[in-house]
């Protein structure tokens, strides 16, 4: 299979992050001034520390607050080289990832097993969205991207040999082995990896004594308060406008992701972007973007694409089966909606 563009990364779930009283949008220097610079106070006197890289396609930054900062220091350390194994595992940008050796070869042997943990979460998944969360669209990115390079959209029959190697129940996977079992079948994980990201750095931290803590890899979980001793604060961002954000909201233990069809697209309208419904080959109607609250970073993640894909009766139905998450929805019209225990003012 041929890699995604480098110059597209898959930057879809950008959200605004709020550390203090400010708004979000004024709060995103707040957060990344910090990294690398002097200690901080945090509450009852702990001290930051902070870094920020590059993963998965996306920018990742954690803030780590301890009482002795060469802890959070080495905790930050210890979040990053987490990061570091799930890119080598899951990347689609590193040719000798196991990710892409999986889709040259179409069979893995001595997996990883965080490959596996989250190839399992892909398929319980996809058997509860009825299909709606599948994987195997890569070879639909791969057709539309490359459309985009020439300046065009794909023809519908291109669009329809691309469906025909999407099938999630295609990927046989054991802890031995990892399999396609249909030539051309190609997998990405870029629905689910970096909420699996930001659960393996939070852990890290955790481990090192880390009781505060904010980690976005795209997704983004929190552990404990944030300086003022107030929960983390995210503002989401507005699907259509850029530096504004539509709704803020505390993360009291649960991680939040966003799907919207306005990081990555394939044409000016945004009808055509990187979210594909495997039954059509094309991207869904319903949303501008969803936002999801969930228990872990894996599952809010998982099922933010999967309710974009199922559009708002269907995807409803996901999160009030999922305990524990709460979504925020807006609607290609622009109309807001969310779920009664949504943290947030819409």
């Amino acid at each position: 299979m041929t890699d995604p563009p480098k110059a597209a990364p898959l930057t879809r779930r950008q959200l605004l992050l709020g550390l203090g009283a400010a708004g979000a949008a004024a709060a995103v220097g707040k957060l990344l001034w910090p990294f690398g610079r002097g200690a901080l106070p945090g509450p009852d006197g702990l001290q930051a520390a902070g870094r920020t890289g590059f993963a998965l396609g996306a920018q990742m930054s954690t803030l780590a607050l301890h009482e002795n900062r060469t802890t959070a220091e080495e905790a930050v350390q210890a979040a990053f080289a987490e990061l570091q194994t799930v890119e080598s595992v899951m990347s689609l940008y590193r040719p000798q990832s196991q990710l892409c050796r999986l889709n040259r070869e179409g069979v893995l042997l001595r997996p990883h097993p965080y490959l596996v943990r989250v190839l399992e979460k892909a398929r319980t998944m996809s058997a509860a969205s009825g299909g709606d969360f599948d994987i195997t669209v890569q070879p639909l990115w791969t057709l539309y991207a490359s459309a985009k390079q020439n300046g065009r959209l794909p023809s519908a029959a291109e669009i329809e040999r691309a469906r025909r190697l999407v099938d999630w129940r295609r990927v046989e996977v054991r802890v031995d082995r990892i399999q396609l079992k249909h030539k051309g079948t190609a997998v990405t994980l870029n629905g689910i990896a970096q909420g699996f990201a930001a659960d393996r750095a939070l852990e890290a931290l955790a481990a090192k004594g880390v009781r505060h803590a904010l980690v976005d890899t795209g997704e983004i979980g929190a552990l404990g308060r944030r300086r003022d001793g107030e929960l983390w604060t995210v503002g989401i961002r507005h699907p259509r406008h850029q530096e504004a954000y539509i709704s803020r909201a505390g993360l009291d233990g649960r991680c939040v992701a966003t799907s919207g069809d306005y990081a990555t697209t394939f044409s000016p309208d945004r009808v055509h972007n990187h979210i594909f419904d495997p039954r059509t080959g094309c991207s869904p109607n319903v949303f501008q973007s969803v936002t999801v609250l969930a228990r872990s970073g894996l599952e809010a993640d998982a099922l933010s694409t999967a309710v974009f894909v199922a559009g708002f009766e269907r995807g409803i139905k996901l999160i009030e089966a999922s305990p524990g998450a709460e979504a925020l929805f807006v609607l290609k019209s622009g109309e807001t909606r969310a779920t009664s225990g949504f943290p947030g003012k819409v």
